[in-house]
């Protein structure tokens, strides 16, 4: 689905964000991309879409080059690619619909979205989508009247409007309290189990990822410094992402989160979830 071969970011400056990154994913799992502040996570995150651009190297999401795309066609394949960002990126004086809905803005001619006259297949979509998220009957509520919880929802479901090949998510849980920032992992990798759809999840917070992830990228200085599975995350492998420190209270214990709550594994009652999501 998604593979990344001798990634290499260079600024200006000189500075070296992202060196020799390579790995593939070829399966509908979460990846958590963890490390210090510093190692490159978002830079990684933003080369695949070019939302930054990459000095050199190969990122192919099937059969596209995405690093080999003219502008226009880097527009068409973004489509392929959901976005969501720690700052939820929503336009503030717009209702929940309109930002929904404005996933499919590169699946519909600039007057129709102008004026907002997108197909009604979409708008049941969206309707479906905001139900899923635990959003139903906020349709008509501004963004700016939303918490940061409801607004990484609002976030969640405008990405998934694309019906993505790939998630490409940016410290979702960053500015969200502990309560909600487990809400929404939890959210977010049900949603991409259920659609079958990979989700690269930049996140600074270790035992969310330890948590909810199927697999852990550790970055150190803008290289590779792990690949493996929650359960491979040691303390060794902890201090070489970040150095010297106590991780005891930090690793998840089986059968246990690291906080001590129970093991947090995606429910399968989805309605349950949808009616957690909606409280917070």
């Amino acid at each position: 689905m998604l593979t990344i071969s001798n990634l290499e970011k260079v600024y200006p400056t000189g500075t070296k964000a992202l060196s020799g990154i390579g790995f593939t994913v070829d399966a509908p799992q979460v990846v958590a991309i963890i490390g210090p502040s510093g190692a490159g996570k978002s830079t990684l995150i933003r080369c695949i879409n070019r939302l930054v651009e990459p000095t050199r190297g190969l990122v192919k999401l099937h059969d596209t080059d995405i690093l080999s795309l003219n502008r226009r066609e880097l527009r068409r394949a973004r489509r392929r690619m959901g976005m969501i960002f720690q700052e939820y990126n929503l336009v503030e004086r717009l209702t929940v619909m309109e930002n929904v809905l404005s996933g499919r803005l590169g699946y519909v001619s600039f007057w129709k979205a102008y004026r907002r006259k997108f197909p009604p297949e979409d708008v049941r979509a969206a309707f479906a989508l905001l139900e899923r998220v635990g959003l139903a009957g906020y349709q008509d509520t501004r963004a700016d009247a939303l918490s940061g919880g409801q607004r990484q929802r609002v976030g969640i479901a405008r990405a998934l409007m694309q019906k993505p090949d790939l998630l490409l998510v940016d410290e979702p849980t960053a500015s969200l309290d502990p309560k909600t920032a487990r809400e929404i992992m939890r959210l977010l990798v049900e949603l991409a189990h259920d659609r079958g759809t990979p989700a690269l999840v930049n996140i600074h917070d270790v035992a969310l990822a330890q948590a909810f992830s199927d697999r852990i990228i550790g970055l150190r200085q803008g290289a590779i410094v792990f690949d493996g599975t929650s359960g491979d995350v040691t303390e060794a492998v902890l201090t070489e992402i970040y150095g010297e420190e106590d991780w005891s209270t930090t690793i998840r214990r089986e059968g246990n989160d690291a906080d001590g709550g129970p093991d947090t594994k995606p429910p399968e009652d989805k309605n349950g979830l949808i009616r957690e999501a909606a409280a917070g």
